[in-house]
């Protein structure tokens, strides 16, 4: 671990006795008891828009009605066991567990517990208030159990994997009316290549409060572990290059790199061409950088490199091969993808198109959509926005914030990644035409053809709102809109 952490203050500078009501609950402040209603109204079936924190509310719909979370759980599930444990995900537990240990030391005179757990959700380790320690035992709030908001419901550690940044949960915003009584404030440690959550660091005080020091607190501690995420990153980028190089005057056609998220690091000019990533990141030399990789634009690509990554795992000498629609509007292409690994490891693969060997993939893209949403989640300020997806014009994708452009505006959705968003909407017939835009096909106003040729959608005639067309997309979309 490197960096320096600050001082860590749990109590609140100016405790209130407003805060507490006989007894030491949390739910005496009229805020407190506006949630506790809304909590009420919300497991009863109700669907409600104010009164709760937006983070709160998105993550109530996911325990209630994508988790099915028992609200009347009082004890943590045990933990399930997996025997894979990646050697750099347990160089990050041994740091963020020194830190969880020397935190707990500093939160004892407070009665607080510090606990890390894993990236889903699983307690590797709690420190604190051995006072504290105890009752957190009675909910099982130790190691060997799960605290993932599909297994336990709302609260610090299972939802702060769910999103970025850091999380509080208070009292009666606690999915679970048995932890009510908690107050806790976590936050995730991400790999820069996935986003997906490594593990989460915890600090939880039963009858009372948190100082709003600690979510920052939170933030500087994780970033120092997280700079050996990224020194990682930055190192295996350097090995999948290494292997393009060797490998790519070898290659007769399209060849390109991509790091285990599938993100391309390294492009020849053929692949560059037939993608049209001209003018665009990644350069042909390679990126080494996180921030400098290029999503691919490719449907079902996601899904293969996924199975392609847990089937090479540790096998240097792994293929596979799947067709996908490379090129809209022409037949699919097969491409091959190798693995490259390092210390056993898969840390990027090799992509070669139009040649088809090794092991078939054999799912299908479409399996990988959920249930359809009775609604869409959007946030904005400190609101929950519930949207019919015929509201929604178009989304726009910022990295992994996707933004919904509605007649109520711009609003963020709550669900991160313009992928996750398009498979939620693909059935109320949105479309992907751009690497960065998603359209609803029924709210195209009128088509702009440029001066070379390009297409650009405006979806309200009134403020010209232009939404790009990639030349890859153009095919299928002049099909779709019979013009």
């Amino acid at each position: 671990m490197t960096g320096r952490v600050p001082p860590l203050v749990i109590a609140p500078s100016r405790p209130s006795g407003r805060d507490r009501v006989p007894g030491g609950s949390l739910v005496a402040s009229s805020s407190a008891k506006e949630v506790a209603r809304a909590w009420e109204n919300f497991a009863a079936g109700e669907d409600i828009e104010t009164g709760v924190r937006p983070e709160i509310l998105a993550s109530w719909y996911r325990c209630r009605d994508r988790y099915d979370v028992d609200r009347t759980l009082d004890i943590a599930p045990g933990a399930r066991s997996e025997e894979d444990q990646r050697l750099d995900n347990g160089v990050i537990y041994t740091s963020l567990g020194g830190l969880g240990a020397l935190a707990g030391q500093e939160v004892e005179r407070d009665g607080a517990v510090v606990t890390v757990t894993d990236g889903d959700g699983r307690v590797l380790g709690a420190w604190g208030d051995p006072s504290a320690l105890r009752r957190a035992e009675l909910h099982n709030l130790a190691p060997w159990s799960s605290w993932s908001e599909e297994c336990t419901g709302t609260n610090g550690m299972g939802t702060s994997l769910e999103v970025s940044g850091p999380v509080t949960v208070t009292g009666p915003e606690h999915w679970c009316q048995a932890f009510h009584q908690w107050a806790c404030a976590g936050v995730s440690i991400r790999d820069v290549v996935t986003g997906a959550p490594v593990a989460s660091i915890n600090i939880s005080r039963w009858n009372a409060s948190l100082s709003k020091l600690v979510p920052p607190w939170l933030t500087k501690a994780v970033a120092c572990v997280e700079q050996e995420i990224y020194r990682r990153a930055i190192y295996e980028a350097d090995k999948v290059i290494g292997e393009f190089t060797k490998k790519c005057a070898q290659a007769g056609g399209s060849f390109m790199a991509m790091d285990r998220g599938g993100n391309v690091i390294a492009a020849n000019e053929a692949a560059v061409a037939m993608l049209g990533l001209a003018g665009e990141t990644p350069i042909v030399a390679g990126a080494t950088e996180p921030a400098e990789r290029w999503i691919p634009d490719i449907a079902g690509l996601p899904e293969v490199v996924r199975w392609a990554r847990e089937r090479a795992q540790g096998n240097a000498e792994w293929s596979g091969y799947a067709r996908l629609p490379v090129c809209p509007g022409e037949e699919d292409t097969p491409l091959t993808l190798r693995s490259v690994v390092d210390s056993n490891h898969v840390v990027g693969m090799l992509c070669a198109f139009g040649v088809q060997e090794g092991e078939a993939f054999e799912g299908n893209a479409d399996d990988a959509i959920g249930p359809l949403p009775r609604c869409v989640i959007g946030m904005r300020k400190d609101r929950l926005v519930l949207l019919a997806p015929s509201e929604i014009r178009y989304a726009e994708a910022d990295r992994n914030i996707v933004w919904l452009v509605t007649e109520r505006g711009r609003i963020q959705a709550a669900t991160r990644g313009l992928e996750n968003v398009e498979r939620l909407l693909t059935s109320f017939g949105f479309r992907r035409v751009h690497r960065r835009f998603l359209v609803n096909l029924r709210r195209v106003a009128e088509i702009e053809r440029g001066i070379k040729g390009e297409l650009f959608l405006i979806m309200d005639s009134r403020d010209h709102e232009f939404v790009p067309v990639s030349r890859r997309h153009a095919p299928d979309l002049r099909r779709m809109l019979g013009v």
